[in-house]
């Protein structure tokens, strides 16, 4: 198992506990936490590979996400009152996975010879559709319109793994360079709050 699958295994856990602890809270059955906690996990690569055409679909291809899923939401049900202390431990996991995830849905959509502008945003895709599907299925405004800088993290360490891609410079290096973009913005940004501006109500003399 290579470094960059098993953060991608555990990011996919971290994201299904995310979910999951959504779900409860909204007071779902077990299956509406389970579903939930499913598309949250996988649902930005899915949407990613349906848009490209890339079969098999991300988690069809590999049965190690399912049981990473599964096994997830039966610890949030275990482990409820232990997870939530844990929010700075599941932040640096949803952090990495989401900067894995994108870089793989960039490095995805550069080997389906997609244009360095498209494989960009289907690396950004790949990292935030699970949480935009979770927010509106739970209905929520989605995160990445009203808080916190997310989106904007992801394109960033997408354009610097876009730049370093001609030097033809180590691959993991290039990864991990780029990785540390998202995370250290990202980082950053929830540390002293950082938001992008707000359209203000007033902005069209209304």
């Amino acid at each position: 198992m290579s470094i960059i699958y098993a953060i991608d295994i555990a990011g996919t856990f971290a994201f299904a506990i995310s979910g999951a602890l959504v779900a409860i809270r909204k007071k779902f059955d077990v299956f509406g936490v389970l579903i939930i906690a499913f598309v949250t996990a996988v649902g930005g690569g899915m949407t990613r590979d349906v848009l490209i055409n890339a079969h098999p679909i991300n988690w069809i291809g590999d049965i190690n996400y399912i049981w990473t899923i599964l096994t997830a939401v039966v610890a949030t049900f275990l482990f409820r009152s232990k997870i939530a202390p844990l929010r700075k431990t599941m932040f640096l996991f949803d952090t990495i996975g989401i900067s894995v995830f994108t870089l793989l849905g960039v490095q995805k959509g550069l080997n389906f010879d997609l244009h360095p502008f498209v494989a960009l945003v289907m690396g950004m895709s790949s990292a935030v559709m699970g949480g935009v599907i979770r927010d509106v299925l739970t209905n929520e405004i989605p995160l990445i319109f009203h808080r916190e800088i997310y989106a904007s993290a992801c394109l960033a360490g997408g354009v610097v793994y876009l730049l370093l891609n001609p030097l033809q410079m180590n691959e993991d290096l290039q990864f991990i360079i780029s990785a540390s973009i998202i995370v250290v913005i990202r980082t950053i940004a929830v540390q002293y709050k950082l938001e992008l501006p707000r359209v203000k109500k007033d902005i069209f003399g209304k």
